[in-house]
């Protein structure tokens, strides 16, 4: 029997005066009998408009039936037809912009919540299944994937499956890329990570950590050495700054930084060896996603948080869940303000010596909403004689990355655009360098999870037949 209730089986969650003592993620998932429940929700709609929502095609009323019907693994197998990392985009993916936001049910009440009935599955099935999925027979031809994020595991993934010998070619010492040093543990375990990495170890997939490519070897020397093609998922980790007075100032970090330095290197522990300041009042630039997770870290780790964003809280384009879980902890937001200094302490204003150096507060000027933008939504502009100081000795810059230049200046024939971003094919990811291909961050520029690995399985499609073609 169908369940037409308006509203979405509510996603249980960490008790609230726990949450800022600890890393353990906040979602708590649902059980079967819930999850089956909200599966009953789906209209299976013979159109399938949510379907053309995802960015990666996945089948979603044909899961979610599985779902209502009690077949776990069966959901789970429909998913993974398209999807390499269905535990992941459970958590992470902005689905109420995306396949959620076409949901029949969402025109009178609350979309079906796909989020959460794909992330239900993939625990179900990353805690029952024994059996590693099989790929096909061996092609013999060997693939390179430089780039161990959601972009290049999405592409290795799929070229795995049509029994392609793959290599993932990581800078740090850990796979995951965002997934691993920029998302925080509080919204997507590291475990959770590790397992989906894991089961495409099991499918063949060769992991290499602690490669630098365009270091330690270029991408002419991976095609030199039996390589047939290459896939760059290499994302776009390199911070931008405000260009304000005062970002040299000890106590100002980039997002990407801050998160790194938690996340990836645990520098939240006493015994760490990467130390992250223990700060009492921090202050997060920006309003994106990245700004919510550096926020939310910051709370944990002791500091009363500020976020400041130039628009209101209508234009900020974080997730509304990681809104909503910020407000709920505690996390103040200064809407329609923009930095113009960050002010440190001098020999003349220090406390104490050793204070010389670091922030003690920022300037900040306030906003109002003027005509829109290129993007569709309202300029900013700055209300005059606005100035004001807010006190803190942490700032946090969250305003965007953009892709790093090592492999766009090692490689020769490499054609980019002038933000530093490859450029492609649309269709197939095909770079201006023969049996080169690339997709994700490293070509459009900071984006999601998802969209980064459906260019990653867009790219894998096109390997895949350039690589029959040389048979």
């Amino acid at each position: 029997m169908k369940n037409m209730s308006l509203t979405k089986n509510p996603m249980p969650t960490l008790a609230l005066d726990l949450r800022v003592t600890t890393f353990d993620e906040v979602a708590l998932g649902y059980t079967p009998e819930v999850a089956m429940d909200e599966a009953r929700r789906c209209l299976s709609c013979k159109n399938k408009p949510c379907v053309s929502g995802c960015p990666v095609g996945i089948r979603i009323p044909d899961f979610i039936a599985k779902v209502a019907e009690g077949d776990f693994e069966g959901a789970y197998n429909i998913i993974y037809e398209n999807s390499s990392l269905p535990a992941v985009c459970g958590r992470v993916c902005p689905q109420e912009s995306q396949c959620e936001a076409k949901c029949v049910r969402a025109i009178k009440g609350e979309s079906v919540a796909i989020g959460r009935l794909e992330r239900f599955v993939a625990d179900y099935h990353n805690t029952s299944a024994t059996a590693p999925m099989t790929p096909k027979e061996k092609t013999g031809h060997k693939v390179a994937v430089v780039g161990a994020g959601p972009a290049g595991l999405a592409c290795a993934g799929d070229l795995a499956k049509e029994g392609h010998e793959v290599s993932v070619f990581e800078a740090l010492h850990k796979g995951g890329g965002v997934l691993t040093y920029g998302i925080p543990e509080f919204r997507l375990p590291k475990s959770i990570v590790e397992r989906e990495i894991h089961n495409l170890e099991q499918m063949g997939v060769k992991m290499y950590t602690n490669v630098v490519i365009g270091k330690t070897f270029t991408v002419d020397d991976l095609l030199n050495n039996g390589y047939d093609a290459i896939f760059l998922g290499t994302g776009a980790g390199l911070p931008s700054f405000l260009g304000i007075e005062g970002e040299s100032l000890c106590g100002v970090y980039s997002a990407n930084e801050y998160l790194t330095r938690s996340n990836l290197a645990k520098a939240y522990l006493k015994n760490a060896t990467t130390p992250i300041m223990k700060s009492e009042k921090v202050v997060v630039v920006g309003g994106g996603n990245v700004a919510m997770d550096a926020a939310r870290t910051a709370r944990r780790l002791g500091a009363s948080v500020t976020v400041v964003y130039r628009r209101s809280m209508e234009e900020l384009p974080a997730r509304r869940e990681e809104v909503e879980h910020a407000i709920e902890e505690g996390i103040e937001f200064a809407l329609l303000t923009n930095p113009t200094a960050i002010l440190g302490y001098t020999a003349e204003n220090a406390p104490s010596p050793d204070k010389v150096g670091f922030v003690r507060a920022i300037r900040l000027v306030r906003m109002e909403l003027g005509e829109p933008d290129a993007s569709g939504r309202r300029r900013p502009v700055e209300v005059a004689d606005s100035d004001f100081i807010l006190e803190c000795d942490t700032v946090i810059i969250s305003i965007g990355t953009t892709p790093n230049p090592l492999i766009r200046t090692t490689t020769e024939g490499l054609a980019t655009n002038r933000r530093g971003c490859l450029v492609v094919e649309e269709e197939s990811g095909k770079t201006t360098r023969d049996a080169v291909f690339a997709g994700g961050d490293a070509v459009t520029g900071a984006a999601t999870v998802i969209s980064a690995m459906g260019a990653g399985k867009r790219s894998a499609k096109a390997i895949h037949e350039y690589l029959l073609s040389l048979n």
